[in-house]
């Protein structure tokens, strides 16, 4: 590899007065412009930081869900259940948690023969089903959460408050331009 990373053109992280950052996206950006100088490799500072993060960050969260026996897809359709705080059907929490039909019929399938979640026929219309935590799916939520909770503070301690505030502001503006929705003017 060539030793010309540091002649690479400004970028937000090698900006003047910036650190120069040394993690796995770094060297990949640093590979990537050696083999290409032509072209701009910034966006993967963001998006391949931002890609890395997440696949850390799940990869811990998904630890205790793992010891209490359920997978990320599971935790999240009991999560829309508890945090709604209502029933909801099969295609409401298709929508809440981005979800398949199949996939949430599968899961909700091992979720009520595991005793976490019930469902409800209901009265006017026998093909719909309404679905709610059992007392044992609430007290499984509700004792994961917490620890979901503090390990993110932990992560995000390393930030100060202005950094952390700074932070959700720019990814709620990129997550906003990704799903489609017109930007809400600032107050």
């Amino acid at each position: 590899m060539p030793s010309a990373a540091g002649s690479a053109p400004a970028t937000p992280t090698a900006r003047a007065g910036a650190a120069v950052r040394d993690d796995t996206v770094a060297g990949v950006v640093r590979q990537w412009r050696a083999v290409h100088p032509d072209l701009d490799t910034a966006p993967m500072e963001i998006i391949g930081r931002i890609n890395r993060c997440a696949a850390l960050l799940q990869q811990a969260e998904d630890a205790p869900l793992r010891r209490a026996g359920l997978s990320r897809p599971e935790f999240d359709l009991l999560g829309a259940l508890r945090r709604t705080g209502h029933e909801l059907t099969p295609s409401e929490l298709a929508r809440e948690t981005f979800s398949s039909g199949a996939a949430v019929t599968k899961r909700l399938k091992q979720l009520t023969e595991r005793g976490l979640v019930e469902r409800r026929g209901d009265t006017r219309d026998r093909r719909v089903a309404h679905l709610r935590l059992t007392d044992a799916g609430r007290e499984l939520v509700d004792g994961l959460l917490p620890d979901q909770l503090a390990y993110e503070r932990t992560v995000l301690g390393a930030l100060d408050g202005d950094g952390r505030g700074e932070l959700a502001e720019l990814l709620g503006e990129l997550l906003t331009r990704l799903e489609g929705r017109p930007g809400v003017p600032g107050v």
